[in-house]
Order: C-alpha cells, then sequence, then structure tokens
C-alpha cells in the first residue's frame, strides 16, 4: 500500500491570474480541493515540499493530507517550458472511499525469463493500470514477474494478482500489458538504407575536409604574400 503524504497548505484569500503569479513568485503553487458534497477550498502549497512528494513517482496514486484533509491528487499543471508545476487540484475523499487510480507497473525477474535471454524484447502496452480500490489500500505499483516467460508470450491483467479489493477499471476485456516479441531482424532494405546514409555521411565528411584544407591554404597565401 503506497503511504500518505502530508503536505502543508494556507488557504488562498484571493483567486485570478494576478494572484496565482504572485504566489508562484513566492515560491507557492496554487491549488484546490473539491468533491464530497462540499464546496471548492483554494489554498496554496510550499512549490519545494510539493516537487519532493512528485519526485516519489507515485504521488498520483497517493492519499495526501493536505489542509487537514484527506485528498487524492487528481490533476497537476506544469509550465510549458519552465515545467514547474503551476496548480494542482486534490479530489476529497473519506477514509474507505471507493476511487479509481492509475498504478503503474513494475517488472521483474528478467534474468529468469526464457524469452529475454532467447533476445526477445520486452514490449509494454500499459505502464499503468487504472484500478477501483479502497482508498485505505491504493497499492504504490503492481509487480510482475518474467520468470518463465517465452518469446510470443502476452500478460494479460487475468495473469495478476491484484490486492484484495481491487478490480481493473476496464471490466469488458482481459487487455494485454505487455508481450515478449521477437528481436527484429534487418531486412535488405533497412541495410541497403543504412549504407546511403554512411556514405552520404561520409561525402559530407570528405567536403568538409576540403573546405577546411581549401581554407588553411589560402590563409598560407595570404600570410606569403
Amino acid at each position: 500500500m503506497s503511504e500518505t503524504i502530508t503536505l502543508a497548505a494556507e488557504t488562498r484569500d484571493r483567486v485570478g491570474k494576478g494572484a496565482s503569479r504572485a504566489l508562484r513568485r513566492d515560491g507557492r503553487v496554487p491549488a484546490v480541493i473539491y468533491g464530497l458534497g462540499k464546496e471548492p477550498t483554494a489554498i496554496h502549497l510550499e512549490e519545494k515540499a510539493l516537487n519532493k512528494a512528485l519526485s516519489t513517482g507515485h504521488f498520483m496514486n497517493t492519499v495526501v493530507m493536505v489542509a487537514g484533509q484527506r485528498t487524492l491528487p487528481k490533476d497537476v499543471a506544469f509550465h510549458p517550458v519552465s515545467d514547474r508545476p503551476t496548480h494542482v487540484d486534490f479530489l476529497r475523499i473519506s477514509e474507505h472511499s471507493t476511487v479509481t487510480v492509475a498504478v503503474p507497473v513494475v517488472f521483474t525477474d528478467e534474468d529468469e525469463c526464457r524469452g529475454l535471454k532467447q533476445g526477445g524484447v520486452l514490449n509494454i502496452t500499459r505502464h499503468e493500470i487504472e484500478l477501483v480500490v479502497d482508498a485505505a489500500d491504493i497499492p504504490a505499483e503492481l509487480t510482475i514477474s518474467l520468470k518463465g516467460r517465452e518469446i510470443g508470450d502476452a500478460i494479460h491483467i487475468s495473469d495478476i494478482t491484484l490486492p484484495n479489493g481491487a478490480t481493473p477499471a476496464i471490466e469488458d476485456r482481459d487487455f494485454a500489458i505487455a508481450t515478449i516479441v521477437p528481436p527484429t531482424v534487418p531486412t535488405a532494405a533497412d541495410e541497403a538504407l543504412d549504407a546511403e546514409v554512411a556514405e552520404a555521411q561520409s561525402e559530407e565528411a570528405a567536403a568538409e575536409a576540403a573546405a577546411e584544407a581549401a581554407e588553411e591554404a589560402g590563409d598560407e597565401d595570404t600570410a606569403e604574400g
């Protein structure tokens, strides 16, 4: 189960773009808490503390105690250039709310996977799996063993033992999470293309060398004159 994170927060008296910009200049991040039939609460967080929580890698599927309220992060907005967090949405939840969260998938036992030893490649189609689970039992990750897997094997959601009480958000099909595919074998066309690229690069390098030599020769003539 993922650990609960606690973030200190202060209530925002003013909202709007101007107020939000002023907060960010002071190293604070605007946020809002909503849900459970209550009025939204506008707050702001310390950016350093938020970044530390984000760096755990499982912030979005972790219960966060913020401003004395139990919440689940629902969205984090980032600046398109600096990539700094600019706003966070938190959903209020009760201790045993049923929530839908995206849980990261971790693969283990690669050294005992026959398919990978034979040159196969692990093709991951879902890096996260959405689960419907009790808020008190949200897993930090789902671990999938590759032991004994062969080239051509597909790993489906039915192959995973989910935490007690958890169910996949997608219920209408046994979806694949990963497959072990054969190694890619270069074709004649691939080899021909590689040869063309190598030849072009060689010609370009030769042209640059010739230009540099001519430039050096010109400099020497100028010096002698």
